[in-house]
């Protein structure tokens, strides 16, 4: 059996209401659809508050005479005297809410949702920062113009490529990574350091990497349309000058050994076309009969030893 006790609102479907449930007394808090409990009082002191306002609670229309004035009294007043300040700090939806942490206390002393906010900010352009500061982007264009150069457009699949480039770049980042985990990330595990400098440490290896890969005209060329002040060292250099001449270096070194590969396969399609022109076989692609023979010299020569070791040498 189920009795409202007494019920005060605070506002359009929200409200405090005392129960009770077979011989149990609850305080509830109400809003909208929920119900949280508040507390649970002893039965024997809200027996006694309603015996003293004399209320009868089985008055017809089940409406209750009393008010909260009457009710909260001896252990009650406490309670509901903290309500209306807990029904403006809590949330709408609920008078249950969890406990908010403490702002100002996590990296970098910014705020928890605001770290929250970075992290899935860091988190979606991950991949392009893997992309353009790591060794990627010439692996997975140099794959790409031997796939084009063998004639199979849909042969080693897009997974595959992708995959290869993806481990052959942890192969050769793997003394960057090494040294930002010593430097950087065990100092910051380890509370030397601040996330501040943690992150600083972790900028200067990736820096060397990339530096040692790009040209100099590339780095004047970003310098310049960024009219910044010219530094000392290469070192000084802004990551946002780094990156895109990275980048460029790399594209233009990915499109140089694309133009080797398509040499020696160039070769067999011309002699192949020629062969068939000369046979009046016009109606015959050229392709179908050449790529047997690209294959059949790309695993003569072993071109994945050759290929895959010149591109890990040119970072080496």
């Amino acid at each position: 059996m189920v009795e409202i006790i007494q019920y005060q609102p605070f506002g359009p479907k929200k409200g405090i209401a005392v129960v009770k449930v077979l011989k149990e007394y609850l305080v509830v808090g109400i809003a909208d659809e929920n119900i949280s409990l508040l507390t649970k009082p002893d039965p024997a002191d809200v027996d006694e508050a309603i015996k003293k306002s004399g209320v009868n609670s089985t008055e017809p229309g089940g409406k209750k005479q009393q008010t909260i004035k009457e009710l909260i009294k001896g252990k009650f007043f406490c309670v509901f005297a903290l309500l209306p300040i807990a029904y403006c700090l809590l949330p709408d939806l609920s008078f249950a809410a969890a406990a908010q942490p403490p702002a100002g206390g996590g990296i970098l002393g910014l705020t928890t949702p605001l770290e929250l906010l970075l992290f899935l900010t860091l988190l979606s352009i991950l991949p392009a920062i893997l992309v353009m500061t790591t060794c990627f982007t010439r692996i997975v264009v140099v794959l790409g113009f031997l796939r084009q150069a063998l004639g199979t457009p849909q042969v080693p699949p897009t997974q595959v490529i992708i995959g290869l480039a993806l481990f052959i770049t942890l192969f050769v980042m793997s003394p960057v990574v090494d040294k930002i985990y010593t430097d950087a990330y065990q100092p910051y595990t380890k509370k030397q350091i601040n996330a501040e400098e943690a992150l600083n440490r972790a900028g200067v290896p990736l820096k060397e990497f990339m530096l040692k890969q790009t040209r100099e005209k590339d780095l004047a060329l970003f310098l310049k349309m960024s009219k910044a002040e010219r530094p000392a060292t290469p070192m000084d250099l802004s990551l946002r000058v780094v990156i895109p001449a990275f980048a460029i270096g790399e594209l233009k070194k990915a499109f140089e050994i694309g133009f080797l590969i398509f040499l020696p396969f160039l070769v067999i399609d011309m002699v192949v076309a020629s062969v068939l022109l000369s046979m009046g076989m016009m109606m015959l692609p050229p392709i179908m009969v050449s790529m047997p023979f690209k294959l059949l010299l790309f695993v003569l020569v072993d071109g994945w030893q050759l290929l895959i070791g010149s591109l890990v040498g040119g970072f080496r």
